[in-house]
């Protein structure tokens, strides 16, 4: 059994260890930063003052606890594409339990009844009706589903089609991990931010949304002037429910950047804290 004496400068010693580990996680982490600025187009367009502290503080002291990534952007802005990469460069490691993720669009309400009564996407959208406000997705569902996976939970999120809008409760089974990566339209809207470790924004010019957009809602079935009439109601609503996160971000990534950029940058980081931490 240890005494008082051992306990005290067992832990003092031990966290004298980790304020090292801490400190070259912070140096090695913005060298990084410092070379992705010098890129014509760089990933990270801003980070707060302690992000990176705070995540070298979290990867040594909180080592079991699950680490949530909330990713949010605009409609197109390139979040799932960002969330697919940096899973790819994840899987390199071939270890289960290293991450999880949870997706905003497999959270919306089912409303194939309302689009069968109305007979069509442009009648539907005529009466006022909106897919592009949180109140169409069941954001407390996908927050119980968060918060049950930081606790260790196993959960099953639901499927959406985005074509009939029939939303499938039996979706895809997912297990708790190191970390959680959740994206989407309001993953960082008040209620869900305060469960976030890290807030990221996906910036992305207007031009470039609105060509992925249209590109996009093609293969779910909206066409012509019912695309015209939903896209204008993307653009009206992000800019109350969602440009606002841009402020409380943690980090604001480029959407513009490309697929290998985004797997060879999270690469780097991931060997970086590999190498100082294990």
């Amino acid at each position: 059994m240890m005494t008082d004496f051992q306990l005290t400068s067992y832990d003092y010693y031990s966290s004298r260890r980790d304020m090292e580990v801490i400190s070259n996680i912070v140096d090695a982490l913005n060298k990084i930063l410092d070379e992705d600025k010098c890129q014509a187009q760089p990933l990270f367009l801003k980070i707060s003052e302690n992000l990176i502290l705070n995540i070298a503080r979290k990867v040594v002291q909180d080592k079991k606890k699950t680490f949530l990534i909330g990713i949010t952007g605009e409609s197109a802005s390139g979040k799932t594409v960002f969330v697919d990469n940096t899973i790819k460069a994840c899987v390199k490691d071939k270890k289960e339990g290293i991450y999880t993720v949870i997706r905003c669009d497999d959270y919306y309400k089912d409303t194939s009844k309302e689009l069968i009564e109305a007979g069509s996407y442009e009648e539907l959208f005529k009466t006022g009706f909106s897919f592009d406000t949180p109140d169409a997705i069941n954001l407390d569902l996908m927050k119980e589903h968060l918060v049950a996976l930081k606790n260790g939970e196993t959960i099953t999120s639901p499927n959406y089609n985005f074509v009939t809008c029939v939303s499938d409760p039996n979706g895809e089974v997912k297990k708790p991990a190191k970390v959680v990566l959740t994206e989407g339209l309001y993953v960082l809207n008040e209620g869900l931010r305060e469960i976030m470790d890290v807030k990221v924004y996906v910036f992305t010019p207007l031009e470039v949304l609105k060509d992925r957009w249209y590109r996009r809602a093609a293969l779910r079935g909206k066409t012509g002037h019912a695309a015209d009439l939903q896209f204008q109601d993307v653009n009206k609503t992000a800019q109350q429910y969602i440009r606002p996160a841009y402020q409380i971000s943690d980090a604001v990534i480029n959407g513009l950047v490309s697929q290998e950029y985004i797997q060879q940058i999270t690469d780097k980081i991931l060997n970086t804290l590999r190498e100082i931490v294990y």
